[in-house]
This record gives C-alpha cells, structure tokens and sequence, in this order.
C-alpha cells in the first residue's frame, strides 16, 4: 500500500470493500480517531486529507463528510468481506 495515497472528492460508496478502501484503510483509522477524539472536522481535514478547508470550505467538508461515512461503513461491515478474502498482500 502506498504510504500516502491520493485522497478523491468521494470516497467509494459500493457494498464491499474497494482497492480504493484497502490502500485508504490507515485513513479511515485516522478519521475514526479523530472522531473519537471529538477533532474539528477542518483540522482533520487539513492533517488527515491534506485538503485546507480555509481554501475550499465546501470541498474539504464533502470530502471530510463522504470518507468518515466510508470509515464508519468499513468499521461495521467492510471487515466481513476482509475475513472472507483475507487482507491484501503488499507488493514487494
């Protein structure tokens, strides 16, 4: 999994989980954290997916919005399909 891999506007919205989910899946931590720690949106925003919301407000909340709700999905449901198939080997 690359390191730090590009952030889209909208995280995937299908029924099991994306490569677009597995190389974000140190993200959707990180969103989760931070939601358990009551962090302002912009902050994690701007630290978490590297898009400054004092720069494009409406862009930084939809993408802030739309990757939480991927990491709260992935928490509940998407570890079944990772049981299932198993955790994504990492090219060497």
């Amino acid at each position: 999994m690359p390191p730090d891999p590009k952030i889209a506007d909208s995280a995937p919205n299908a029924p099991q989980l994306t490569p677009y989910d597995e190389q974000h899946a140190v993200t959707y931590m990180r969103l989760l954290d931070a939601e358990a720690d009551n962090a302002d949106w912009r902050e994690v925003a701007r630290i978490v997916l590297g898009i400054d919301p004092t720069l494009d407000p409406d862009r930084a909340r939809r993408t802030f919005e739309s990757h939480l709700a991927r990491a709260k999905w992935a928490a509940r449901q998407g570890f079944r399909h990772l049981l299932q198939r198993g955790w994504p080997k990492s090219e060497e």
